[in-house]
């Protein structure tokens, strides 16, 4: 059965905005973005929103509801009371393009940065042999979406706009722990994890880990494991003196 919600929607650009009020017609099982596609076609035609799959696989539809970072397509109005105000803004962290559109392209910027996959050089494509328990760690992050869910909320950048620069995001941290688990990669990835792309700069709050939709453990399994990597190369006594013995 039916029911009229009340909303509050950003409206605005990368110049300014504000939250409009809107009150809109819900159905049962309807999500927040079936509300945002019908304020489109019966009040605001000119409302910006990103979305693609409506099925929770593509990450477009990212935005944050009532202050939490979240997918629009897997937020079900049923979670909210009927009499509750709900608001959707855009993603705090990136700059804002058109009302709850945000320009992303830090992220891409920071995925180029990452080395790719470096195989065993004296394997040709097609030789690489691995069992279901070789990959059984890093598996996990493959289900990511890419809907910078944990790049927003990660308040070393959220709230620190200066360590863009120097962090790459619990994201692309990630994707550095992937490679240095995956049985045929090559590459000694823990120096340019601490050095270039930021992960002494993340002190492990696990507000990442709370957002992801695929219910990712970007903490647990991702960052934290890097981090004792990193330590080990760098401050294990045994390893140190092994360095030592080995640039002499």
């Amino acid at each position: 059965m039916g029911y009229r919600a009340a909303f509050k929607i950003w409206r605005g650009d990368g110049g300014g905005g504000e939250l409009r009020d809107y009150t809109v017609e819900v159905n049962e099982g309807e999500v927040v973005l079936d509300i945002v596609h019908r304020l489109q076609a019966t009040q605001a035609p000119d409302l910006a929103v990103r979305w693609n799959c409506k099925a929770g696989k593509c990450g477009s539809c990212s935005a944050e509801i009532n202050g939490r970072p979240r997918l629009l397509c897997m937020t079900r109005m049923s979670v909210f009371a009927e009499d509750e105000v709900v608001t959707v803004t855009p993603l705090r962290t990136f700059p804002v393009v058109r009302d709850l559109v945000t320009d992303v392209s830090f992220n891409y910027e920071k995925a180029r940065e990452i080395p790719a996959f470096a195989p065993p050089p004296d394997l040709a494509p097609g030789e690489y042999r691995m069992q279901q328990i070789d990959v059984q760690r890093s598996q996990e992050f493959r289900k990511c979406i890419e809907c910078f869910l944990c790049q927003n909320v990660c308040h070393v950048v959220r709230d620190h706009e200066e360590n863009k620069e120097a962090f790459a995001g619990p994201r692309y941290l990630m994707r550095i722990a992937e490679l240095e688990m995956h049985p045929l990669d090559v590459a000694d990835r823990r120096t340019a994890a601490q050095e270039e792309h930021g992960l002494g700069l993340c002190n492990i709050t696990k507000c990442c880990t709370e957002v992801c939709p695929e219910n990712i453990h970007i903490t647990d399994n991702a960052l934290i494991p890097m981090k004792e990597r990193v330590v080990d190369r760098r401050y294990d006594p045994i390893v140190w003196l092994g360095n030592k013995l080995f640039r002499r």
